[in-house]
């Protein structure tokens, strides 16, 4: 054989070795490839039991994990912040019911959100303690230079994979928390930490790179200074994945930013999130995401030890909602007809313990959060959650003169027709013309005795549903934010136990001026024309009869707070004598200075 056929037999005996290693490599490949599955919510808002109709649960949210560990050990459950507050079933133990529940699902993390703080720091602290998995808060750190007592980071080891997660909290929990649990922490760059966070976990060889935040992708926080999970994706490179809160944004497939795959899972246990990576050669060479919907997890069957457990909790929360707080003297008035037509003794109350707590220039808050009275007597705490039963919570805006007067035309433009925007306030009074025109209805308005300065800027106490423009005030969408509190039911219950004893009344804060009609208009309604006697048919009807007022009827005057059923208990009839007897076409709809005639 020349040298010339030796090279190429040569050659063709190499490229028949390198198919072979290459067509051996395949399967070693395959069975080097390992996958990741992150299950993650966000903003809980202690919604952990299943409603029937959109939120999921806790209860499947563990078969859900369990299903998947399964298929795949390597599975991690994260929490994305907002998650220890929100609900009955979780604040009247102080967060001690999410805690114990987080642990029996094994939470492998949790973020700092900033209503982690809503109990307040020291309570968080100790809910940290109680916690089996770390609360993380990388940029959470002390204004001594000390470090804060919660966890920068965690490390999680699975067969062959290891997984670095650090948590990073948004800045704005400074004013979108109560503003004075802050008075020896602070939060430093998300960007800068994040930065010193991939280089530490880089040094402890993991494979994988956890964001754990509460960041969100709303625009409006970036453009009040506050830094965006996507912020974070864009200038720090290392990080595989942004689990996400805060915006309460759906993300049905993530959101890539440059290498960075963010998901985020709406709020409130709608939406549970499964993120997949698959790595090999300790690279993650595919990343995806979902989302589980109430719809998408009908046939899981709620884990039975969970499902008890709230069930139990519900159950001594009864016993916990029979604790006495304070007495009224007067009854607190908070029927559908009262407050969302007219100023009332338990809207009062609201609004002070609103100003009393931000110590805001005024507060307004829309008689449809209002859903029922109390009466004369002890005060219980399930007297308070079921007059609030939502999860609205005070929030401090900043708005100009022109937009208060806005909002205060626009929850008045029914009147004296009731609506559920209808504005209870404090700090202000002024005064409703039905007689004018829509949007020029309010006059005689005063600010803290002042007339109100359309140019100034005042800080205005609202609830978190109105600020966002809720019950149609889109005039406070968008204002800057400057602090937010609890829910709205635990303002008023801890303003009833300071005081004691209480006695609100109606002081004339929304004064409603008699629409201008004439008065003959009800006696004409509400009197009978006599049928004459046959002899007299033919002269009676060349004749109207003059409408006369009974010699028996007397006259009552509308005050503000008056219903009408109570009128008529004063007289000793019913609603519906009177409303028949003035022809009113609509008995809730009686105003101020309104004459009704009483037979």
């Amino acid at each position: 054989m020349n040298f010339k056929n030796k090279r190429i037999l040569s050659f063709f005996l190499s490229m028949a070795l390198v198919i072979g290693i290459l067509v051996g490599a395949v399967p070693a490949s395959a069975e080097s490839t390992t996958k990741l599955t992150i299950v993650h919510v966000n903003d809980v808002h202690g919604n952990v039991t299943d409603d029937g109709e959109n939120i999921i649960g806790f209860a499947k949210l563990k078969t859900v994990v369990d299903n998947l560990k399964a298929e795949n050990p390597n599975v991690l459950l994260l929490g994305g912040g907002d998650m220890i507050h929100g609900t009955n079933l979780v604040t009247l133990s102080k967060g001690d019911v999410m805690i114990n529940l987080m642990n029996a699902l094994k939470f492998d993390a949790s973020v700092i959100g900033n209503h982690e703080f809503d109990y307040n720091t020291e309570r968080l602290v100790e809910l940290k303690e109680k916690a089996k998995f770390p609360f993380l808060g990388a940029n959470i750190v002390k204004k001594d230079g000390s470090k804060a007592e919660f966890e920068e980071y965690v490390i999680k080891e699975f067969e062959g994979l290891k997984v670095g997660i650090f948590g990073l909290s948004t800045e704005e929990t400074v004013y979108k928390a109560n503003p004075t649990f802050f008075k020896d922490i602070e939060f430093s760059s998300p960007v800068e930490v994040a930065e010193k966070m991939v280089k530490k976990l880089q040094d402890e060889k993991v494979d994988i790179i956890i964001a754990l935040t509460h960041l969100g992708l709303d625009e409006e926080s970036k453009k009040a200074g506050a830094t965006l999970s996507s912020d974070v994706a864009e200038k720090v490179k290392g990080i595989d994945v942004i689990v996400d809160g805060h915006s309460h944004t759906e993300l049905p497939e993530g959101k890539l930013v440059e290498d960075t795959l963010i998901v985020q899972a709406n709020e409130h246990m709608k939406r549970i999130g499964i993120a997949e990576l698959e790595i090999a050669d300790g690279k993650v060479v595919n990343k995806t995401a979902k989302l589980l919907d109430y719809e998408g997890t009908k046939e899981v069957t709620p884990n039975e030890e969970i499902k008890a457990e709230i069930e139990k909790v519900e159950e001594e929360n009864k016993k916990v909602l029979e604790t006495v707080i304070g007495k009224t003297t007067v009854k607190l008035e908070g029927e559908r007809t009262v407050v969302r037509g007219n100023e009332s003794n338990l809207g009062n109350l609201l609004t002070d313990a609103m100003l009393n707590l931000s110590g805001a220039d005024v507060a307004i808050t829309n008689g449809g959060g209002i859903r029922a009275s109390i009466e004369a007597g002890d005060i219980t705490l399930d007297n308070i959650h079921t007059v609030f039963p939502f999860s609205n919570y005070p929030v401090v805006i900043e708005v100009t003169g022109k937009a208060l007067l806005e909002a205060l035309e626009f929850g008045n433009d029914a009147y004296p027709e009731v609506a559920g925007k209808f504005p209870h306030v404090a700090g202000m009074t002024y005064k409703i013309d039905p007689n004018k025109e829509v949007g020029n209805r309010i006059v005689d308005l005063l600010v803290n005795g002042e007339k109100l300065d359309l140019d100034k800027k005042y800080k205005v106490v609202t609830n978190d549903f109105m600020s966002v423009g809720g019950d149609g005030y889109t005039m406070f969408e968008g204002a800057p934010v400057l602090a937010q509190y609890g829910l709205l039911s635990e303002v008023i219950a801890e303003y009833i136990t300071e005081l004691g004893e209480i006695a609100p009344e109606v002081e004339g804060r929304v004064i409603g001026l008699p629409l201008e009609t004439t008065e003959a208009e009800p006696v004409e309604e509400t009197q009978e024309v006599v049928e004459p006697v046959e002899e007299e048919k033919e002269e009676a009807s060349e004749q109207i009869p003059a409408p006369e007022v009974k010699p028996e009827a007397k006259k009552y005057t509308v005050k503000s707070g008056d219903v009408l059923w109570r009128i008529a208990k004063e007289f000793n009839t019913t609603w519906e004598e009177l409303a028949k007897f003035n022809s009113l076409k609509n008995p809730n709809l009686i105003f101020p200075n309104q004459v009704i005639l009483v037979p």
